[in-house]
């Protein structure tokens, strides 16, 4: 069984940031401004303080409202400090995406999902065609634009060398040689993290987001994780993964908080 003290401890080490992204460390908050390709701007990856609340949130603020940009995302995670998304709402900040922290023991063996409507093959994204189409469907999903060649083709060197290895990556899912969906998943300390689950909208609804949880998963369990992480949407993935037998440890919603 897992407790919710792990689910937790795993969902706050879960901190992601591009290679080319700017990250800026401060003493007790980090800060991560993402390339201009991606949809989202300015958000903070940890906020860890050791003193009163207010003036700790005040000095993340001042040091992001030097990036010129309208808001800061703030994700007020399971282990947050009591009382973080009451100083946000003071200071403006509204929430725009609310996530579900759900998690799976891989302990035991992963039951088989129903079998999706499409006939769909799954690839790696490997190579630099596989990388651009997951990359394409991303975009469907989330906004944004199309990184430039040079860092998909990074991106396909870096999943070659780590799918064999048992570290995860990108994989896409492809029905009639289209691709229409793709997750990522990173391995890490025996979490399977899962995450940027993608369907292009006009093949919602035959199994395809659920056909990818079910292949990241057993990949995870073949290279020793004993447990999976999905931080969903509320409205979207979570439920489909409740019903592919996670279970709901809390909900981390993302504040924006005004800069100008």
């Amino acid at each position: 069984m897992l407790s919710a003290t792990d689910v937790a401890a795993a969902s706050a080490a879960w901190m992601w940031a591009p290679d080319d992204a700017e990250v800026v460390d401060g003493d007790e908050f980090t800060i991560v401004r993402l390339p201009e390709h991606f949809a989202w701007d300015l958000s903070v990856l940890s906020f860890t303080p050791t003193g009163p609340l207010g003036p700790a949130v005040d000095a993340v603020i001042e040091r992001a409202r030097a990036f010129e940009v309208p808001a800061l995302d703030w994700e007020v995670g399971l282990s947050a400090p009591a009382g973080l998304a009451a100083e946000l709402a003071a200071r403006g900040g509204q929430v725009k995406l609310t996530l579900e922290v759900l998690a799976r023991d891989l302990s035991q063996a992963v039951p088989a999902l129903p079998p999706p409507a499409a006939n769909l093959t799954m690839r790696w994204a490997t190579d630099f065609a596989t990388a651009r189409d997951g990359s394409a469907v991303a975009v469907t999903g989330f906004g944004g634009e199309l990184p430039p060649d040079e860092q998909i083709e990074a991106a396909a060197a870096k999943y070659a060398a780590a799918v064999p290895a048992g570290g995860g990556g990108m994989l896409v899912a492809y029905l009639d040689g289209t691709p229409v969906g793709f997750g990522g998943l990173l391995l890490a300390a025996g979490v399977a993290r899962l995450s940027g689950g993608v369907v292009v909208p006009a093949e919602c609804g035959r199994g395809i987001y659920r056909a990818l949880v079910e292949a990241r998963l057993s990949y995870a369990v073949t290279h020793g994780a004993t447990m999976a992480l999905v931080k969903g949407n509320v409205v979207t993935s979570a439920p489909i993964l409740r019903k592919a037998g996670f279970t709901s440890f809390g909900q981390e919603p993302i504040y924006a908080v005004p800069l100008r």
